[in-house]
């Protein structure tokens, strides 16, 4: 997306750095708000990546062009990250987007709208996981050259409609992501984007794949 059809901050209703209660620690996150929101979108990112994920916030902007509200926040804090095992801990990292979801829950003038999660490779895991949690209510998920089998036996019990994007080059996770719509109850489906590898760094790639994630939401969000 270029720079001058990123959505035009003087509209937004929030636009802002927040700090979010997580267990015991606390995370750091940037909230988006657009006028007459459809629903938020939460970003969970992959392994090494962070809020400042290039490719996340190009995703996310397109979603708040389409009306949505977005949360991108840090699933470890600065410490948490200096151990490389904490960023493959799906458990720990599906906590973290339960406690987000919950915060979410408590503020006021967006509690009541729908809430969707988008998680990209290792993220989408820990999405999905997450998205199985009662505690929580999810309404939607898509997954972004993701890894849902690391999500496990917490895949049957996924509720929301998901979808898993994937590139047509990135062999490997074709077959991981098939595996993981074969172990899913909810409706799922398989979106294979041509000439993609696991980044969506070729040209038209990630594109594609917000689009892609920007009618999941359409359909299943608003």
């Amino acid at each position: 997306m270029a720079t001058s059809d990123r959505p035009n901050k003087t509209q937004l209703v929030r636009d802002e750095e927040v700090e979010i209660a997580a267990g015991p620690v606390r995370v750091a996150g940037h909230l988006t708000i657009p006028p007459n929101p459809r629903g938020i979108v939460v970003f969970a990112h992959g392994s090494g990546s962070s809020r400042f994920s290039p490719r996340n916030i190009f995703v996310a902007d397109v979603l708040v062009e389409s009306g949505f509200g977005t949360l991108l926040f840090d699933l470890l804090t600065p410490a948490e990250e200096a151990n490389r095992a904490n960023v493959f801990d799906i458990e720990l990292l599906a906590s973290r987007l339960v406690h987000v979801t919950e915060w979410l829950a408590g503020q006021p003038d967006i509690a009541s709208l729908p809430i969707g999660f988008f998680g990209a490779s290792t993220g989408a895991g820990a999405a999905l996981r997450a998205a199985a949690d009662p505690r929580v209510d999810v309404a939607a998920v898509v997954s972004r050259g993701g890894r849902p089998d690391l999500a496990g036996a917490a895949l049957a019990a996924v509720t929301a409609p998901t979808l898993l994007i994937v590139g047509g080059h990135d062999d490997v996770v074709i077959g991981l992501n098939q595996q993981a719509q074969q172990a899913m109850s909810a409706e799922c489906r398989l979106e294979i984007v041509p000439g993609a590898t696991h980044l969506f760094e070729e040209p038209g790639t990630l594109a594609k794949a917000a689009t892609l994630a920007r009618d999941w939401f359409l359909a299943h969000l608003a």
